[in-house]
């Protein structure tokens, strides 16, 4: 098995490519060794000292690191994760459940701006989260109020020194210029 690894805007975080799904549907981020525990991949990362996030994407996870360097922990990670794959567990627990229904259940927005919100879910979906896909993490729409659009960045995304300049200068261009509504995107905590 041969895992690729790529850097990401986050110097605190590698994204590793096993060459198999990884998540066939939805994601998943973990962010300390007790949430870990739904998945063996994530508790067997969390296992390995100065790993302090995980993320799966569809056929990625992104992996963040605290006070270490990656030529200490990457050969760890990277044993980790093949040894994961060889021994045919999965990826999530049985009674696990995906970050993505946990989201849905948080969003608010007035019903009468369920159009504006629909547009905007759409352009995040198809414009904004393959690109940040890309860089091993993920945004997804929280809400929408008084022309503010609340987002929450996952993976890589989450604590990276340029998510404030991709949120400000890429995604609220973007939203702005395709949904005059908007005047504002700010990042928020799930």
């Amino acid at each position: 098995m041969f895992i690729q690894t790529e850097a990401t805007p986050n110097p605190a975080t590698l994204k590793f490519l096993p060459g198999k799904v990884v998540m066939e549907s939805g994601t998943a981020e973990f962010r300390s060794a007790e949430e870990a525990e739904v998945s063996p991949l994530a508790a067997r990362l969390f296992d390995i000292p100065g790993v302090s996030g995980v993320y799966f994407g569809y056929d990625f996870i992104s992996v963040s690191k605290e006070n270490q360097e990656w030529q200490h922990l990457k050969p760890a990670i990277l044993g980790s994760i093949m040894e994961h794959f060889m021994s045919g567990k999965p990826v999530m627990g049985a009674s696990s459940v995906l970050s993505e229904a946990q989201d849905a259940g948080g969003e608010f927005f007035d019903e009468g701006d369920e159009a504006i919100v629909l547009t905007i879910k759409e352009l995040l979906e198809t414009r904004v989260r393959p690109a940040v896909a890309q860089d091993g993490g993920d945004i997804t729409f929280r809400g929408f109020r008084d022309g503010k659009v609340y987002l929450n960045m996952k993976g890589s995304c989450s604590g990276c020194p340029s998510s404030t300049a991709t949120l400000k200068h890429g995604v609220q261009n973007l939203l702005r210029h395709f949904v005059p509504e908007v005047q504002e995107v700010e990042a928020v905590q799930a």
